[in-house]
């Protein structure tokens, strides 16, 4: 089930420069590998739990983490 759904939310969504938001993350987050932050349209909710993940944080952290380099 998809995750969003079920909290009732709009489905989060990439936008901008993937590339070199991936890259501020990673220097924030040395953690972080580009495994972990590859990204295919339509597929953020594997994103954000490889990061949720890595990062030993919840979804809505990994969420705002995004949203703040976007």
């Amino acid at each position: 089930m998809d995750i969003n759904q079920k909290q009732g939310n709009t489905p989060f969504t990439i936008t901008g420069n993937w590339d070199e938001q991936s890259k501020q993350l990673k220097e924030k987050y040395s953690q972080l590998t580009d495994a972990d932050l590859k990204f295919e349209s339509g597929k953020e909710d594997a994103l954000l739990t490889r990061v949720e993940n890595r990062l030993n944080k919840k979804r809505d952290e990994v969420i705002n983490i995004i949203k703040k380099v976007q």
